[in-house]
């Protein structure tokens, strides 16, 4: 090794260091030899880092039960598919079921890896696959939910959609050239009118613009770096660059991605996303390199885009542009399907419908093609019971990630409590409109609580003394046209204090009143309002001065400035220290401080009176004063 070489691998952080030892994809062969020594015996960092290359997650919290997350380009599904999918999880029982995505897509959990040799198998049969779903990879390609089938679509997207995808994964094999980006990456491609992608939200998204206005060429605008993160939450912005609707969308997304793969950066995984490339490199410099790359120069953006509907949910019958057919949007109660509610799916879509059932960023389903004359009986059908097209307004606002239940990175319960306390809210108000509520366990904000009307991101927060479940609160989101960030306005909200302050945002900020009858047995709460900036965590230019972070069992001095945590400073040495929120409310950060002293922006929550007292400080959102000694 060179010593150049060696400088280099000594500043790769832990997932860098992973990646540069074996691609992720290498795991694929050996797939029949884990199943056979079992969850336990695999080399740990297969297990659990690389498997997420092929789709499949170790989880902490259910060891040894799996989660499988697909690709499901555009949502869309067939039923045969949906019968193959339901059919894997039936067979764990009550450890089984699957959880439609804020990305249109399915996640299987409770697979045991001596199944998985046979369950790739059955997925490859029916063309399905779960390829590059996890870690540093493209996630799941998300465009209109009735792409196709709507009348007023501009841009069916689903063929540019599958072509992306077949080009990012070989078709469903794993494509090496994109297995190592710096972190993950979402593209969206919207064709309608009402931004149902959420355009804003993407490193890439394409929306439907006329060049030379209306009458010209229809095309897409685009926009770049839009992302949420536990430090830092941006919308996307213009590229300045407007793309006809055929396989330049495709050229554009390799080249993008060829980009952010040679030049993104690496060192600190907390600034590794599309837009800390776009700062660094400017909006101009960037759109110059994605041209060289093209090996041609983009044409600049249409004066303005085709997004000027506000954004439909999609639930309730609707008539498709096919005459004489209609489609069905069901409401999934948080997104959770059990192998029951799969095979009846799939039954409904092929005795009314073509067998094409189809999944929205709302954790919806839809079921297309449905003959007109067919409608009232499948309006009888008794699945339609429990997933209604004609939910209550409370009910059908809300999504929640996964939470505490399956995912080691949440740090509240989400799924039920969310659909519990919406059952409560409904007892006592009544609206006439839709709010959009969305629930993430943690700031990795897989819930997208920035979008939300009302968001509610899990955190740990203290009462009466004692650390308790709680929320930050965030007012604001705007999705469809005219889209922005929502913004926090109110932080660690014990979880058993939620009722009375929603009820009260709801009366005085979106028009419910209190049902017949509903007598108030606590004060009024004081309601925060919304902000209208464009995101939680602002990108300031980082000042601060020259400050040391020593490590005291290696004696190593590292230099950085008072404006970065301490984590991020030893990161960019390339040393990883055990963290996972980044937001200072796990505790996996914690540290003892041996000399020196420290700051923080807020009171670290994760750390209680006896962690104070014995000295300790969470790394991930202290920042030293001066020179800190600390027993790492």
């Amino acid at each position: 090794m060179t010593i150049a070489a060696e400088k280099q691998a000594a500043t790769l952080n832990k997932f860098e260091k992973i990646k540069a030892e074996k691609d992720g994809l290498k795991v694929k062969e050996e797939l029949d030899y884990f199943a056979q020594i079992g969850w336990e015996a695999i080399d740990e960092t297969d297990r659990d880092y690389r498997l997420k290359w092929l789709g499949v997650f170790f989880r902490p919290v259910t060891p040894g039960k799996f989660m499988m997350r697909m690709r499901i380009p555009h949502g869309i599904i067939t039923s045969e598919q949906m019968r193959v999918l339901g059919a894997i999880v039936q067979r764990y029982g009550e450890d089984g079921n699957a959880d439609i995505t804020t990305r249109q897509n399915l996640q299987l959990r409770g697979i045991r890896i001596e199944d998985i040799p046979d369950i790739f198998r059955r997925l490859k049969a029916v063309g399905m696959t779960s390829v590059q779903s996890g870690m540093d990879n493209v996630r799941n390609i998300t465009g209109s939910p009735v792409a196709g089938i709507d009348a007023a679509e501009l841009i069916d997207t689903r063929p540019l959609v599958q072509k992306v995808q077949d080009a990012i994964t070989n078709r469903g094999e794993g494509n090496s050239e994109f297995t190592n980006l710096p972190r993950k990456f979402n593209i969206a491609i919207e064709g309608g009118r009402d931004n149902s992608v959420h355009a804003e939200i993407n490193d890439i998204a394409f929306v439907p613009a006329y060049k030379d206005g209306v009458g010209g060429q229809l095309g897409f605008n685009v926009v770049v770096g839009g992302f949420f993160s536990a430090k830092r939450c941006e919308a996307a912005i213009p590229l300045n660059a407007w793309v006809p609707a055929n396989d330049e969308v495709v050229d554009l997304c390799l080249a993008i991605l060829r980009l952010y793969r040679d030049k993104g950066l690496r060192v600190n995984r907390q600034k590794a996303r599309l837009m800390w490339l776009i700062d660094e490199l400017g909006i101009e410099q960037f759109r110059t390199e994605v041209e060289k790359l093209l090996g041609r120069p983009l044409a600049t953006a249409a004066a303005k885009d085709e997004i000027d509907w506000e954004k439909r949910d999609h639930l309730g019958i609707y008539p498709q542009k096919q005459t004489g057919f209609s489609y069905a949007g069901l409401h999934i109660p948080v997104g959770r399907l059990y192998s029951d509610d799969m095979l009846e799916l799939a039954r409904l879509a092929e005795v009314y419908g073509t067998g094409e059932i189809r999944l929205t960023v709302e954790q919806n389903v839809i079921v297309s093609h449905i003959a007109d004359d067919r409608l009232p009986a499948f309006l009888h059908e008794p699945l339609l019971q429990k997933f209604s097209p004609t939910p209550a307004p409370l009910t059908k606002g809300l999504i929640s990630c996964t939470g505490a239940q399956f995912c080691n990175f949440a740090l509240i319960e989400t799924k039920n409590r969310a659909v519990a306390l919406i059952k409560e809210l409904e007892d006592v108000v009544e609206l006439d409109r839709p709010v959009r509520i969305h629930w993430t366990g943690c700031p990795n904000s897989c819930g997208q609580p920035q979008v939300a009307d009302i968001g509610l991101m899990g955190t740990k927060t203290r009462k009466n003394g004692k650390s308790v479940e709680g929320v930050d609160l965030y007012l604001g989101g705007k999705v469809g046209k005219d889209a922005h960030l929502g913004t926090c306005v109110q932080k660690g909200i014990p979880c058993e204090d939620l009722k009375p302050l929603l009820r009260d945002i709801l009366i005085e900020q979106f028009g419910a009143k209190l049902k017949s009858g509903v007598l108030l047995a606590d004060t009024p709460q004081e309601v925060p309002q919304s902000a209208n900036n464009n995101g939680h965590h602002i990108a300031q230019p980082e000042i601060g001065t020259t400050v040391v972070v020593v490590l005291a069992k290696s004696g190593k001095e590292i230099t950085g400035s008072s404006a970065d945590s301490i984590l991020e400073i030893v990161a960019k040495s390339g040393i990883e220290l055990p963290s996972s929120c980044l937001a200072g409310t796990c505790g996996t950060c914690k540290q003892k401080l041996i000399e020196g002293q420290v700051e923080y922006d807020n009171s670290p929550q994760a750390l209680d009176e006896s962690d104070r007292q014995g000295g300790y400080i969470l790394a991930c959102s202290a920042r030293p004063i001066g020179r800190v000694v600390i027993d790492a």
